[in-house]
């Protein structure tokens, strides 16, 4: 199959926007049998294949309900699927007929569908024919009854601000700013809790006085914050304003305050910013359930469980106004809802410094939860100072092993142990007081990534960085395949060299570019960091001087440019490294901030290998690479932590937890947040809940499954399975040793 543009025959121009970005591309596999369709900003891809050879033609993008980028027209007898995703059926007046799932079969006389394909971009088709739909575990078929025409749109998922704002560090100008993050939303209606209908916000950046562009203006949705007249309230109030649509002005006390007098109290007993956490996801939540009175009529689980709890007219409030709702929604005790909201994608410490409202429009993008920390930084780290020295008290952990894989023999483990330093002092003996690092430890917060924006390296949390949003912003379509690059430059990791160049580019269905170099010289590194690619797997020893290569070293700041998208530096103390990467034009990574064991770190790169080329964000892909490795906690993510180089097979990055009682096993259905799926969107996986959708992010729910009920869904998509706390894949299990 053709990748992104190498190899494929182009059948339109490709959408691009009013920035000029390309959005969607079509072409052809190389058989000619299908369409590619391509989001090359994305690097995502979506095949339909055909029985036969196909020629694609322009078609109008207009001619859908919703929105698409580009269109073409194919005539066909049938569209075969790459995989199972949801499929919504539409009658020519946009009416609901069904939604398709595994195992569906479902058969609609002659007449004009509209059809909705949730894959990892976004797909419509457009038919006047008789139309079955029709899956198995694995795939999905759009049959006709004879060759026809058929119109495929697409739209991409790739968002990009619209606007620039600029304000002054006073507060009541970062008000005015905070008031317009809303002016991105494309619908005030309940559908803005779907992540496909919350454009990005405009960017800020700080100036001598508030200037914003003509036209761009705050939604007329009637709702007013108010906030006293400082950088802490706004911040934490922002994502709320960009969510509600909201004016947010001064006031002597925080509140929200609606045009038909409804007020809300945002300085409750947990305080402000507990208050502003809860009206956001006690609105967005509900706003999911509500929602479902419109465009989706789906059986929703949330909704289910939830009916003797609440007293809500949801058909009567799917029309309301924000602010009706708000009354309606925010009577209701918070603790009654608190069990079923979907676990927060993001919550991020923001250091209420003046430079940092250039990143409110990025957090508010996430729906992020704002805390504005007054922890201060300080001079090193109990935890990071010990970690290397209880490895070695402990030895290195055994891997985890299926009756197929065999422990790694004693003679192997202990030629293994030597740490990944380029000599034998710590990087605490190496540098002078004053240049030692300093630490923070970011308060615990019910999300799935912590952010930190601030001074000092965060323990258990990413150091965020407001230019690595700004890179991924500014990336660029590629041309060719998904690039991973490894770099091996000592021969003694050749361990984990050979592990990972087994996993990256194994997706049949996604095209690679793998390519893997060995101890590579100073100048040959520095062409290899400013080539493009998707990610960078490094291997090797960097110190206070950069990487070490045999004839030297190569710092990162004599480097201009950087071509590398995202990267793993399994190395010791490479955080200083990374974020010069950053700096310089990446967008997320994987450092450490110690001396790692090497045993330790194959473990960590082989886990993160697999589970990045899967799909899972660079975040999620550390949190289940330290199931692997005690030496986890030495290693962090710096930039974007929702940034995936691959897209997933499913819909979702998915994991599930099994737990065993007696003849049935539990197991636990844990989905994350992707670019293509954030916050908002609907997961139904092939489990005993009947036709049930859940929110996504988090876990969906505990099922009740039988062995061999088990066994089918574990065959089904090769994905992380935690069992007694460490980390498997469902290929590799075997049942009867559980």
């Amino acid at each position: 199959m053709a990748g992104f543009g190498r190899g494929r025959r182009p059948a339109t121009d490709a959408a691009a926007d009013d920035d000029g970005y390309l959005g969607i591309e079509f072409g052809t596999p190389t058989d000619g049998s299908g369409v590619v369709v391509s989001d090359p900003i994305e690097r995502s891809q979506f095949v339909l294949t055909t029985s036969e050879s196909t020629r694609l033609r322009p078609a109008d993008p207009e001619a859908f309900r919703f929105p698409a980028d580009a269109a073409v027209r194919v005539r066909t007898d049938r569209l075969d699927l790459e995989t199972v995703v949801s499929v919504c059926v539409r009658d020519g007046d946009g009416e609901m007929l069904a939604q398709a799932e595994h195992f569906a079969d479902e058969s609609f006389p002659a007449g004009t569908y509209s059809v909705e394909l949730f894959a990892p971009i976004k797909l419509y088709l457009r038919v006047d024919a008789p139309l079955r739909v029709v899956s198995d575990a694995t795939r999905t078929r759009i049959e006709f009854d004879e060759p026809t025409d058929v119109l495929v749109g697409a739209r991409s998922h790739h968002k990009r601000p619209a606007a620039t704002i600029r304000t002054t560090d006073r507060p009541r100008d970062m008000m005015r700013a905070a008031s317009l993050l809303g002016s991105a939303l494309k619908t005030t209606s309940v559908e803005r809790s779907y992540p496909t209908l919350r454009g990005h916000p405009p960017l800020i950046e700080r100036g001598a006085r508030f200037e914003a562009p003509d036209g761009l203006s705050t939604p007329d949705t009637g709702v007013v914050i108010e906030l006293p007249e400082t950088k802490r309230h706004v911040y934490a109030a922002a994502p709320l304003a960009y969510y509600l649509g909201a004016d947010v002005v001064p006031g002597d006390r925080p509140r929200i305050v609606t045009d038909a007098g409804f007020t809300h109290d945002l300085d409750g007993p947990d305080g402000f910013e507990r208050s502003v956490e809860r009206v956001l996801k006690q609105t967005f939540f509900l706003d999911c359930l509500t929602r479902t009175e419109g465009y989706y009529e789906v059986d929703l689980h949330e909704r289910d469980a939830l009916a003797a709890d609440l007293d809500l007219d949801f058909a009567d409030l799917y029309g309301r106004s924000i602010g009706a709702q708000l009354d309606a929604y925010l009577d209701v005790p918070y603790d009654v809802l608190e069990p079923h909201v979907p676990e927060w994608k993001l919550t991020a410490h923001v250091a209420p410094t003046a430079e940092n409202v250039e990143s409110l429009p990025f957090v508010a993008n996430d729906l992020g939860v704002v805390r504005t920390p007054d922890t201060e930084p300080t001079d090193g780290s109990d935890a990071q100072a010990t970690a290397v020295g209880e490895f070695l008290r402990r030895g290195s952990p055994p891997r985890p092993t299926t009756p197929s894989s065999p422990p790694p023999s004693p003679s192997a483990t202990s030629s293994a142990e030597f740490t990944r330093s380029a000599g034998s002092a710590t990087r605490s003996q190496r540098v002078e007081p004053a240049d030692r690092p300093t630490y923070v430890q970011p308060p615990e917060a019910e999300s799935l990534e912590h952010a930190w924006l601030g001074e000092g390296i965060p323990i258990g949390a990413s150091k965020a960085s407001l230019q690595a949003y700004r890179n991924r912003l500014d990336r660029e379509p590629i041309e060719g395949d998904i690039g991973i690059t490894v770099v091996c430059n000592d021969p003694r990791m050749a361990e984990e060299r050979e592990a990972v160049e087994s996993v990256y580019g194994s997706r049949e269905e996604l095209p690679f570019d793998v390519r893997t170099h060995y101890e590579l010289s100073v100048e040959e590194l520095r062409d290899v960091l400013a080539t493009d690619a998707e990610f960078l797997h490094y291997i090797g020893h960097i110190d206070d001087d950069g990487f070490q290569c045999p004839d030297g070293a190569l710092d990162v700041t004599t480097v201009e440019s950087i071509g590398v998208d995202s990267f793993l530096l399994n190395a010791c103390q490479s955080y200083e490294q990374g974020m010069e990467l950053i700096e310089r034009g990446a967008i997320a990574g994987i450092v450490t901030l110690n001396d790692v064991i090497n045993s330790g770190a194959v473990d960590i790169g082989r886990s993160l290998a697999r589970l990045l080329n899967y799909g899972f964000p660079i975040r999620a892909s550390l949190d289940l690479a330290k199931y692997d490795s005690v030496i986890g906690e030495d290693y962090i993510v710096v930039g974007d932590g929702g940034f995936s180089v691959a897209q997933v097979q499913a819909a979702f990055p998915n994991v599930c937890k099994v737990y065993t009682e007696s003849d049935t096993y539990q197991l636990e259905y844990i989905t994350y947040p992707a670019s293509e799926f954030g916050l908002g969107s609907l997961v139904s996986p092939y489990l005993p809940s009947g036709d049930r959708y859940f929110l996504s992010s988090g876990t969906a729910d505990v099922f009740e499954v039988s062995k061999p009920g088990l066994a089918d869904f574990l065959s089904m998509e090769n994905i992380p399975v935690i069992i007694n706390d460490e980390l498997f894949w469902s290929s590799d299990i075997d049942l009867d040793s559980l």
